[in-house]
């Protein structure tokens, strides 16, 4: 880690990682931020409860400091909960809050607080880039990335005059200054989705927000399996898609019709119908060079492209068993029963939530 004197004290920073039971990959997450240079910054891990190694691959690093957060309030997320407890003990002038599961590039840390002072942002995120393996993943991160990008458009999300607002709790850094003005983390503490809720008061609060897909800086893998890939969105989908059925409407007849037009084209082939095929093999190219161009802008590789198209169906299951777990008040998510989200991150509502008043929360601690 580095500790130049000659940083400006405007470039400190305080790295929180809230982290339960996340022994498979906290070590090279850790690994990659003490290894970051040219800026003075410390690293705070939260361990929040967790019951497998964490805390002790956390303590391994003799750079990092490992705090406990409070008991978890009535109506917090239990990553609400950590976070904020990490920002309370924080001493930077920036917080960059990330997860367990991201892996650091070289530099990134002193690049990234370079740009947002660059672009006068209060509020920098990065979108990862998305590592996936297995078949599920490779099919179903591509379709939900796609529509992430097609709804919450990062030129939209960074213009102070649109109402879209948008981050990644991925990859968060926010000044000391705007965090504490709009009451921290614990003015969201109820939502499931704090990182946008965060996004949506710092652009309420007047301040600038900057947003884009960061290759250049982090990379993660979210899911390692179907039902961590399944309860995740199930989280979080019914959120950020408000009109769930209608969406999962579309993407399953999308798939229908694909799938339809290239087996009426192969039959029609097969007897003889020509022309049958032809219209068929025509229909069916349009529309799925269509849904290429939009998987796309999801930036996965061409595997994973190519696997999506089977995640349609997949994409439309989830968005649906959101919606019904959420309705049903059955969330879970890392061991936690929570109750279903009232409303949802709908953009079209945040200039009304731009007239709200936050309350604001305790001062962060003097640097």
């Amino acid at each position: 880690m580095s500790v130049e004197s000659a940083i400006p004290v405007a470039l400190q920073a305080s790295v929180i990682v809230p982290a339960r039971n996340e022994e498979a990959c906290i070590a090279a997450c850790l690994r990659s931020l003490t290894e970051q240079a040219g800026v003075n910054f410390e690293i705070i891990v939260v361990d929040d409860a967790s019951t497998d190694r964490t805390p002790e691959i956390a303590k391994s690093f003799p750079q990092v400091r490992v705090v406990q957060p409070p008991a978890l309030a009535p109506g917090w997320s239990g990553k609400v909960n950590a976070v904020e407890a990490g920002a309370a003990q924080a001493r930077g002038a920036w917080l960059l809050f990330t997860d367990a599961d991201t892996v650091h590039l070289p530099g990134s840390l002193a690049r990234a607080i370079t740009e947002a002072e660059k672009r006068q942002a209060a509020l920098l995120s990065y979108s990862p880039e998305q590592e996936v393996r297995s078949f599920w993943e490779k099919a179903v991160m591509p379709v939900v990335f796609a529509e992430l990008a097609s709804s919450f458009r990062p030129v939209e999300v960074s213009n102070p005059r649109s109402a879209v607002a948008a981050a990644n709790g991925q990859y968060l850094l926010i000044s000391r200054e705007a965090y504490a003005a709009v009451g921290g983390f614990a003015s969201v503490a109820t939502t499931l989705l704090e990182d946008v809720a965060m996004a949506r008061a710092v652009k309420a609060s007047g301040r600038k927000t900057f947003f884009r897909y960061g290759p250049d800086a982090v990379r993660t893998r979210m899911y390692r399996n179907f039902v961590e890939l399944r309860d995740g969105w199930t989280k979080n989908l019914v959120l950020l898609f408000p009109s769930t059925n209608r969406l999962a409407a579309l993407r399953l007849m999308e798939f229908v019709l694909i799938v339809g037009c290239a087996t009426l084209a192969v039959v029609g082939a097969a007897k003889e119908r020509a022309h049958t095929g032809i219209v068929a093999a025509g229909v069916g190219a349009v529309i799925y060079v269509l849904f290429v161009m939009r998987i796309r802008k999801a930036h996965f590789r061409w595997d994973a492209n190519l696997f999506s198209l089977l995640g349609l169906p997949v994409f439309a299951y989830l968005l649906l068993r959101s919606r019904l777990f959420h309705g049903r008040g059955k969330v879970s998510w890392k061991g936690r029963l929570y109750d279903g989200e009232a409303s949802q991150v709908d953009n079209r509502t945040f200039q009304k939530a731009a007239k709200t008043e936050i309350t604001p929360a305790a001062p962060l601690p003097p640097l």
